[in-house]
């Protein structure tokens, strides 16, 4: 493998390996990436720690490493490590889907949250939970269905001699309308013990999360990480427009529907393992571009980013409000709202909405 240093943005290096394949490299990127590595172990450490029961950060460390006390071992490993498991694929899944998005609407606006992916996965949930009285295997494969069968929607509704961003944006803002309607009917037809269970589910909770969700969302983002960022090159060639695209060799539509195809995966993936954990997606992506100071997807990082906020909420949704534990959904939808009326000023100021 060679390196090859490029002029296009200084300091920026090309690794360059066999069969055409080639790595860029931007010091600035790989150092934010690292520290979002060391910050998500360090919240990993502290948030397995955390709980009626602490456990200093040593004490985790070694029990990790099988050094532990039998109580240490039980608590650690069989009760806090599939959730905060859970909480890093989950965060990685909604950063990594909000940055195909983003960069494929051409919108900071374009996450799944508001092109209604989650609320598709959410119908699907509720009417396994109100009409079939399912159990969690059936809730989550509900939800991954109700997130496809909308992802297939809002792609047919967008499409007219190709997807434009503002397009696909609006057609997932009504259909989202449309799905919060059938959300509400669904919650007036359950009964007292469902309608409880579906609005846990709605909130989004990393609550009792288990390895029985770990190994399927494991699964899922081994397959589709590599896949998306398999797709990087072309998909940062695809945000200088489709003719640019074309005129470099991609074949827009069929990596734009795989693109997709595989955001909506992680996405549904995410909601069927913690249910719809709100504005994660949209603001990871945004926040990794902004440390990074990159131009394109930030597919990694926004990833890494995306971990690192769900930990962190989840740390505070447990530390934050007293005795009073709140679903990890309620304080990234807090935190998201503020940082969603921020964009939305900045954009504005920017002339560009």
């Amino acid at each position: 493998m060679t390196v090859d240093v490029r002029a296009d943005k200084p300091g920026s290096r090309a690794l360059r390996g066999p069969a055409g394949l080639s790595l860029r490299l931007e010091p600035r990127a790989l150092t934010v990436g690292l520290l979002l590595v060391a910050a998500a172990v360090t919240m990993a450490v502290v948030l397995i720690g955390t709980g009626d029961f602490e456990i200093a950060p040593w004490d985790v460390v070694q029990t990790l490493l099988g050094n532990g006390t039998p109580a240490n071992d039980f608590i650690v490993n069989d009760l806090r490590l599939p959730r905060v498991v859970v909480a890093l694929l989950v965060g990685a899944a909604l950063g990594m889907a909000g940055a195909v998005f983003q960069s494929v609407s051409r919108n900071p606006l374009g996450s799944p949250d508001l092109l209604g992916f989650s609320y598709g996965s959410s119908v699907g949930a509720l009417v396994v939970i109100v009409l079939f009285k399912g159990g969690a295997t059936e809730v989550a494969a509900g939800a991954l269905v109700g997130g496809l069968i909308t992802g297939v929607l809002v792609y047919l509704l967008s499409y007219r001699r190709g997807i434009h961003g503002y397009r696909l944006v609006l057609v997932g803002i009504g259909v989202s309308a449309m799905l919060v309607a059938v959300i509400n009917y669904l919650l007036t037809k359950a009964k007292l013990v469902e309608a409880t269970r579906a609005m846990v589910w709605l909130t989004g909770s990393l609550a009792g999360r288990d390895w029985s969700q770990v190994w399927p969302l494991l699964a899922t983002c081994a397959v589709l990480f590599p896949l998306v960022l398999g797709q990087g090159r072309a998909l940062r060639m695809m945000e200088m427009g489709d003719d640019a695209a074309y005129a470099l060799g991609v074949r827009v539509e069929r990596t734009r529907m795989l693109l997709m195809l595989a955001a909506v995966l992680l996405t549904t993936a995410a909601a069927a393992a913690a249910g719809p954990i709100s504005f994660v997606a949209l603001a990871a992506p945004q926040l990794a571009r902004r440390l990074t100071r990159s131009p394109g997807s930030n597919l990694l990082t926004g990833a890494l980013m995306g971990a690192v906020l769900l930990l962190v909420s989840d740390w505070a949704s447990q530390r934050a409000f007293g005795a009073d534990q709140l679903p990890v959904g309620v304080v990234t939808g807090l935190v998201g709202g503020v940082y969603l009326l921020w964009l939305l000023v900045t954009e504005r100021k920017a002339g560009r909405i």
